[in-house]
């Protein structure tokens, strides 16, 4: 790709990735409670890493002249840790609910 292709790519990349983190935070901010609020900035946060991720390498790749692949490492780095961070915080919130006396779902039951 020459640099100036590689350029406007980038660009859009790089847009794309603002609006939906732009996208992720309108979601925040307008979802009434926790439970629904961890959606939008997870889902959307996600990809906007991975656009900036695809628009890292496209652009060290077009200056190098050679496939960059690590920029790679951070985004499935996050796709691995945003889920496992979102079901802990999930967990926090219910335990802390349920000692508050919210009218929260019970408890899963074992061995029923």
């Amino acid at each position: 790709m020459s640099p100036p292709a590689a350029d406007i790519a980038v660009a859009v990349l790089l847009l794309a990735s603002a609006a939906a983190a732009l996208l992720a935070a309108l979601g925040l901010a307008r979802l009434p409670d926790f439970f629904t609020r961890m959606h939008a900035p997870a889902l959307a946060s996600s990809l906007a890493v991975m656009l900036v991720a695809l628009a890292s390498i496209v652009f060290f790749g077009s200056r190098a002249g050679a496939p960059v692949l690590h920029p790679w490492l951070a985004a499935i780095a996050l796709a691995i840790t945003a889920p496992v961070t979102a079901m802990l915080l999930a967990r926090a919130a219910l335990f802390r609910g349920r000692q508050a006396g919210e009218a929260l779902p019970p408890p899963l039951r074992r061995g029923g």
